[in-house]
């Protein structure tokens, strides 16, 4: 009997360790020709997280991936934000469609990326801890400043073998890398 149970135990484990590092939803408009995409400009993403430098990092992540795809020029972030300032944008975390289309024109870019960092971070149950980044994009073509792609993600967190062993989980910056190269698998499939 206690063999069984073992069994039951790790099996349960198994699925909750499963529903610790969901992908979450995705929209792609099946109106847009992603293949006239050449340039894309990713601006700041907006921090929900407790973490102040927490989009910042993920930005430069993001933007580091996408740029190592080779699929696509990524403009360097100081353009994007020397182009953000001569436009006069308030808000760098959500341009307004208008200021999309100006920004595209300004960086020759027929894209832009903007974000959101939901959670970054240390997260605990009982003694165990893990890390965790929930996470959500989106790209606006610049002609239009319509969205054409949105897609969110959660990676990380606490485990069944770090609660039963009480590890402390996965590196941040692996944790981060996960959950953008599953937005970026998101764009490209």
């Amino acid at each position: 009997m206690t063999h069984r149970r073992l069994i039951l135990s790790a099996a349960a484990g198994l699925a909750l360790a499963a529903c610790a590092s969901s992908s979450g939803g995705k929209y792609t408009d099946r109106n847009m020709d992603f293949g006239a995409i050449k340039s894309v400009a990713v601006m700041p993403f907006a921090n929900l997280s407790r973490d102040n430098l927490a989009g910042d990092r993920v930005r430069d992540v993001f933007a580091n991936a996408l740029l190592a795809t080779e699929a696509l020029y990524v403009v360097p972030t100081g353009e994007v934000a020397r182009a953000a300032g001569r436009i006069g944008i308030p808000n760098l975390t959500a341009p307004t469609n208008e200021e999309v289309t100006k920004l595209g024109q300004q960086l020759k870019a027929e894209a832009i990326i903007t974000g959101v960092v939901k959670e970054y971070g240390e997260v605990r149950s009982g003694s165990a801890s893990g890390n965790v980044v929930s996470m959500s994009a989106q790209m606006q073509e610049t002609a239009t400043g319509k969205v054409v792609w949105s897609a969110s993600t959660t990676k990380g967190g606490v485990s069944f073998g770090d609660r039963l062993l009480g590890g402390g989980g996965v590196p941040l910056n692996y944790v981060t890398e996960d959950a953008v190269n599953d937005l970026l698998n998101k764009l490209f499939k």
